[in-house]
């Protein structure tokens, strides 16, 4: 499966008001894409807050998010689906094969949520 990043805020905003996800390391929200364009395709997008600390911090937390997401999100990722990790405070200092393990836990819970709310079998979510 394709993974396409997400850019605009409104992708942000829309992903933010229907499905999230808290783990240790990441905050994950979801939504499911109108776009027509969603064949074999997933979006997703990376946040940290000015909280987590100054611009070196942050970018470290994104970084670590990017590549997780690479790991987990052609394999767990749902088609048509728009997911947005926010990093934590602990997202910088969590091994990375164990903040890896937590996303892909995140991942499987939304999609479980999102299927139950479209009616869809949980094991077509993973095709």
């Amino acid at each position: 499966m394709k993974v396409f990043i997400l850019k605009k805020r409104k992708d942000f905003v829309e992903a933010a008001k229907e499905f999230k996800v808290v783990v240790n390391g990441v905050v994950l929200q979801a939504a499911l894409s109108l776009s027509p364009i969603c064949d074999d395709i997933c979006f997703v997008g990376y946040t940290a807050t000015k909280k987590l600390g100054k611009a070196h911090v942050r970018n470290r937390t994104k970084r670590r998010l990017r590549a997780a997401a690479a790991l987990v999100m052609p394999k767990a990722g749902m088609k048509g689906v728009k997911y947005v990790m926010i990093g934590r405070h602990n997202t910088t200092s969590l091994n990375f094969a164990y903040l890896t393990r937590k996303l892909l836990e995140a991942v499987t819970e939304i999609n479980k949520q999102i299927c139950e709310k479209e009616g869809k079998d949980v094991a077509l979510a993973d095709d």
